[in-house]
């Protein structure tokens, strides 16, 4: 460890660990529904239009978030691709990189917090849960909000440091602090501001003084944020009519802090439930952490992360709306809590490890690891009915870390155990996201149809407009094209008579009803082919068909199309 700790080699550490974790699977995985398909759609159509103001999902305003995840995927497809591709991988790489620039953030506030070795254990621990592994292979907003809070926490830590030793931090770390909520909320509006504020309060209240405000400089600071946040809001409200920011106060905050908006509601102690699995592996000694940290609240590095982390969980909790990712933001002091418990378990770590109570947690950190790699052998064999070899490899991994990081835990050895778990996080979740999800063609079923489409539409001719009834994902719509329709149940007339050379893809759950309509309209159509998965935003199986418009008979009186044979679903487990 020594070693590693010199010079930039963390940081090089860091990085290495971070790529290992999230450049695999970052290239091969379709686009995910139904926030990540959105984001990116839009953000094509914003470079396609070169307008960067309006934010559109098809013909749909999507003024719900703020512009600048937008902005940062169109200069990053700039970069890497063109709009008019189907890669979904230059979209995801601010993910990425956000998630790398916490990681590395987070390192450098638990050098000043605990020290390097404390920091380098915590970095490592947050970047490889499982929570930052997945949304740094998300095209949306919550990776490059981590980086955001992240920064915000690194310049008020050093601010509250120095006020603590009765010197001034300096204007460029107060208008770094300052900065980073303005950034935020261009990503994600409250969140940042949020998280940051709650911090202050709760370190005033502790401290039972004000004298953090002043080396803030919040008559400069609050000015610069507003500064980076408003000229896009003034925009928006000349652009849209209206009162932009009421509106999306209204029909997107207000929802989710009164109700469980889009059925994600969840009662106070949902995040920590889930913490074992959503911090996972570095899950193995929070608990432990929580309870030293609690006891050693009066020291100034251990109170400024409870700052961070308690007044944000309670309100996350305390939201209906849920979702396992919100609490994101709050992991890095958890990671360093945990980092700082670690390497100080010579001075007595927590409740003895030796207890039961110690034990029983390591026992269910074990149980969810094995979960881990067992529900990756299962999920080929359930979703596509065939066992994939290749699970044998985060199989294998999840069961030598669960046995050897136990078997260390047990032993009092928690450095090394938190080792080997970052180690088999690697061997667990790379396979997985790299070879293991992108070969279940179950999952994915609007890059199944878009395979379709293409095998049944001639080389060399114009691709056709499609119009989906009955499946109406967004990555639908960013895999087969900006004019893909998604279309209701008695439309699909109207839609061939704009469309003459148009397809249909229908979905079983609703293709006898389109069908019908279209005989009683005097339309014929006749299937291509079939595929079959299950839409996951919905928890359903679904077979879809692709129709081509025929030319009517004259005396046939829709008599065709009761012959038409039905095809038989190409993918998909029976039943």
């Amino acid at each position: 460890m020594a070693f590693i700790l010199r010079g930039i080699r963390p940081y090089i550490a860091l990085v290495l660990l971070s790529l290992a974790l999230y450049l695999p699977g970052l290239v091969p995985l379709p686009p995910f529904d139904r926030d990540e398909a959105r984001f990116a759609q839009a953000t094509r159509q914003m470079v396609e239009d070169a307008d960067f103001i309006r934010i559109r999902f098809q013909d749909e305003p999507r003024h719900k978030k703020p512009a600048g995840i937008y902005w940062l995927e169109a200069a990053s497809v700039a970069v890497f691709g063109t709009p008019e591709g189907r890669a979904m991988w230059p979209y995801r790489v601010p993910s990425m990189l956000g998630v790398i620039a916490a990681v590395l953030l987070t390192f450098g506030i638990g050098q000043r917090l605990f020290g390097r070795r404390e920091a380098l254990v915590g970095a490592a621990l947050l970047g490889a849960s499982v929570v930052a592994v997945m949304e740094a292979h998300l095209a949306k907003t919550d990776a490059v909000l981590l980086a955001t809070v992240v920064a915000a926490e690194a310049a008020l830590a050093h601010i509250y440091f120095k006020a603590r030793e009765g010197q001034d931090a300096g204007l460029a770390t107060a208008l770094g602090f300052w900065a980073a909520l303005g950034i935020g909320m261009l990503i994600k509006g409250p969140i940042t501001p949020m998280v940051a504020l709650l911090t202050l309060a709760a370190l005033m209240v502790t401290d039972r003084g004000t004298a953090l405000l002043r080396p803030l400089r919040p008559l400069i600071g609050i000015p610069l944020a507003a500064a980076i946040f408003v000229p896009w809001l003034i925009a928006m409200n000349q652009i849209a009519g209206g009162d932009f920011a009421g509106d999306a106060v209204r029909h997107d905050l207000l929802p989710k802090l009164l109700g469980d908006q889009e059925s994600h509601g969840f009662p106070p102690g949902y995040y920590l439930l889930l913490l074992t699995l959503t911090f996972w592996p570095g899950s193995l000694f929070v608990w432990h952490a929580l309870v030293w940290s609690w006891r050693r609240r009066r020291d100034a590095a251990v109170r400024f992360c409870l700052a961070w982390a308690v007044p944000s969980w309670i309100v996350f909790e305390l939201v209906p709306t849920k979702l396992p990712h919100y609490v994101l933001p709050l992991y890095p002091a958890l990671a360093l809590l945990t980092g700082a418990a670690l390497v100080a378990a010579g001075d007595g770590l927590v409740t003895r490890l030796s207890s039961v109570e110690s034990r029983a947690v390591f026992v269910i950190w074990a149980l969810v690891t094995l979960a881990l790699g067992a529900g990756v052998v299962a999920l080929p064999i359930g979703m596509a009915g065939r066992f994939d070899p290749v699970t044998l490899v985060p199989l294998a991994a999840a069961l030598l870390t669960a046995a050897i990081a136990l078997r260390a835990a047990w032993h009092e050895r928690v450095v090394a155990a938190a080792a080997v778990a970052l180690v088999g996080s690697v061997f667990v979740l790379a396979p997985t996201l790299q070879w293991v999800l992108p070969r279940i063609d179950a999952l994915w079923l609007s890059r199944a149809a878009e395979e379709l489409v293409a095998r049944s539409v001639p080389a060399g001719t114009r691709p056709p407009v499609i119009a989906a009834i009955g499946y109406q994902e967004p990555s639908l719509v960013f895999l087969l094209g900006r004019d893909t329709a998604l279309i209701k149940t008695g439309e699909g007339a109207a839609f061939l008579r704009r469309h003459p050379d148009g397809l249909l893809l229908l979905g079983d759950n609703l293709q006898a009803e389109v069908l019908d309509n279209l005989r009683r309209a005097g339309r014929e159509v006749r299937p291509l082919g079939s595929v079959r998965g299950f839409n996951y935003s919905k928890g359903i199986w679904l077979t879809l068909t692709l129709f081509k418009p025929v030319p009517a008979s004259p005396d046939s009186g829709g008599q065709n199309m009761d012959r038409t044979e039905r095809p038989r679903p190409s993918t998909g487990p029976a039943g």
